[in-house]
Parts: C-alpha cells; structure tokens; sequence
C-alpha cells in the first residue's frame, strides 16, 4: 500500500522535463522585476511550482494513509529499514547491477515508450498539408484533428486548439511541448533557444494571464510522460492500477488548471 502511495505521487514532484515549459510560460507571463528587494518575481514563481507540487504531494499521502487506516483498521508504523555495513564499492558489482537496471528499462518501458513514440510520429506526422495549405503543418495532421476535437474539452481551462494539439505529442515527453508550439505557431525551425525566443512574444500577446497559469497548473499534475507511465506499470505490475493512477492525476490536472483559470479570470 505504501509503495503504491509513493508510485502515486512521485509523479507530482517537479522533474527536468517540466523546466522548459516553465521557462516558457514564466518569461512570457510574468515581468523581471525584483521583490521585497531582493526576490525575483520569475524566480519565486519557479519556486512556487515546485512548492505546489511538494505539497500537493504531501497532502495526497497524507490523504491516502489516513483513508487506507481507515478501511483496513490496521495500525500504521513508521518504515523501518535496517542499512548494510557500509564498504568500499566494488567497481564490478557496480557495472553489473547497472546493467541489469539499464537491461530491464530497455527490455520493459523501452519497448513501451518506443511503440507509443512511433504511434505519436505518426499522428503529428500524416497525412501530408495538401497542395497549396498556408497553415502550419500539424494542423492538418490526424494529431490537428485530434486538438481540434478535443478544444471543446478544455476550452473550460481556457486552453486553445494550438495548445491542445501541443500538448498531443507532449505525451511522450513533457519536454516536447515548447518544440510542438513551435510548429503550431509557425515560428521556423532552429535551436531550441530560438524556438523559446519566438514563442515569448506570442504567448504573452495571445494567451492572457488566466490561460497561462492554467497552463502551468495542468503542467505541475497531468502524467503526459510516456516513460513514467511504462515505469508505473512496470513497478506496479498491474493495468488497473497504472489506468487508475493515471485517471487519478489527470483528474487533479484539470481540477487544478479550471480553479485556477476560473479564479484568476475573475481577478486579473
């Protein structure tokens, strides 16, 4: 149960592939300025991402063990765990229990990860913009249909089509959706430096506050990252619970990016 609840909210902390879309929406949104004289405003709101997610972990865990004593009716004990005797690494051993970690990611999430990767490829990929098309080229792709289909769903979250159809190939890595604005937005290919540069003006001019936060509300919760679905399932070793999980934070993204555009549309 315990190792269910950590599976459960690892998810929440803020990784590495979140930093670009933060860096994104936090250069477009809110101005350089410095705060009580010596914060800057960019900066702690970097900070208050990662805090949310720290606590929003911590309280879901709290939740889940209150809830699970509850039910079970079995006493919880702190974790205990005994450490070995501490000695020099041995350079042998070493290799050998990193291969085999590295044998088991490629052999179980690696073929899962890659199949979905080739089917997102194909999505964003075909069919081909037909003869004579002045939009970009996602936009005609079967992942263009898809972001269009799925506007109605998140316009309460004040997400636009552009956005929904970034956020398509984002599943296999959060990472990807600074590049898939890029190609939306028609901003030209380039460094992925550039490609941020030419997406800040845009963002800033056509998004609004409301929209932006929400974004990053989304951001801090929804499970879009192929590789930590194929670990869940792996260390779970259970469809149910890797559906449920999955259900469970995308449920918390949206309940989070609604309150948050609903609330600050009202207030900015």
């Amino acid at each position: 149960r315990e190792r269910l609840v950590t599976i459960l909210i690892a998810p929440m902390l803020t990784c590495s592939a979140r930093l670009p879309v933060y860096a994104l929406i936090i250069a477009a949104v809110i101005p350089q300025q410095t705060v009580w004289g010596v914060f800057n405003l960019q900066g702690l709101t970097l900070f208050a991402l990662y805090a949310a997610g720290i606590a929003s972990a911590a309280l879901t865990a709290f939740v889940m063990k209150r809830l699970a004593r509850k039910q079970s009716g079995i006493r919880q004990f702190p974790l205990l765990m005994e450490l070995p005797t501490f000695r020099m690494p041995n350079f042998k051993h070493i290799i050998t229990s990193l291969w085999d970690r590295v044998k088991a990611f490629l052999k179980r999430a690696g073929t899962v990860i890659f199949a979905l990767s080739v089917v997102l490829w194909v999505l964003v990929s075909f069919p081909a913009p037909p003869a004579g098309a002045t939009g970009a080229a996602i936009d005609y792709s079967f992942a263009g249909t898809i972001g269009h289909l799925i506007e109605p769903l998140f316009a309460p979250l004040g997400f636009t089509w552009q956005m929904c159809i970034a956020m398509i190939p984002g599943i296999a890595a959060r990472e990807v959706v600074v590049a898939a604005l890029g190609t939306v937005y028609a901003v030209g290919a380039g460094s992925e430096d550039a490609v941020q540069n030419a997406l800040i003006p845009i963002v800033s001019s056509n998004w609004g506050l409301p929209t932006a936060f929400a974004f990053l509300a989304w951001y801090i919760y929804a499970p879009m990252c192929l590789a930590t679905l194929a670990v869940i399932r792996r260390e779970t070793k259970s469809a149910r619970h890797t559906w449920a999980i999955t259900a469970f934070l995308f449920v918390l993204a949206y309940l989070a990016a609604f309150l948050v555009y609903q609330i600050s549309s009202r207030i900015l």
